[in-house]
């Protein structure tokens, strides 16, 4: 039995619109003393334009070719908490890359659906699928197979960001210490 443990150099965060990934994620790399990367920034950055633009301009499947190339080239970063876009998890060659690159740790931050769409009326902001023909019901219905494929999921239910990257640090010790003492 080896007691060698897995080296984590990227903490990931995916969950659905409202899970608190971007929040969280700032949260993590304060605590970790890591770079906090918003994937939808980089997008916006690289396209000077907003993810709502992005959307309304070339559609969503142009968005998700773009998310997709962000991921890729941030898969080499060291020491950094990434929040994705709820729907990066979609794309089955991204999902490959984020579960089976070395140092990554994909982490799905889960609440009840309700839960979720009361935290994105905050602000006044509209996020922009909940404009869109699909309910956002149907829409979590959908990616939850594919959040479910993280290696850590962590109930953010009635928990405040504190409390959830508290459980993320905890829980990212444990249970990849407990795996690499099983390999």
């Amino acid at each position: 039995m080896s007691t060698e443990t897995h080296r984590v150099s990227r903490l990931i965060l995916t969950g659905f619109m409202g899970a608190g990934k971007s929040t969280v994620g700032g949260i993590l790399a304060q605590e970790l003393g890591w770079r906090f990367v918003d994937l939808d920034h980089v997008i916006e950055a690289s396209s000077q334009r907003t993810v709502a633009e992005i959307f309304r301009e070339f559609g969503e499947a142009e968005f998700r070719e773009r998310e997709r190339q962000a991921v890729q080239q941030l898969s080499c970063e060291e020491h950094m908490v990434l929040a994705l876009g709820g729907g990066t998890i979609e794309d089955e060659s991204t999902r490959t890359q984020l579960t089976q690159s070395p140092g990554n740790c994909l982490i799905f931050l889960d609440a009840p659906l309700p839960e979720l769409l009361a935290r994105c009326t905050v602000g006044g902001k509209t996020r922009p699928l909940l404009a869109s023909a699909e309910s956002p019901e149907a829409r979590h219905h959908r990616r939850l197979p594919h959040y479910r494929a993280a290696h850590l999921t962590v109930n953010t239910a009635g928990l405040t960001p504190r409390e959830v990257a508290d459980q993320v640090l905890e829980r990212v010790s444990l249970e990849w210490l407990i795996e690499a003492r099983e390999r």
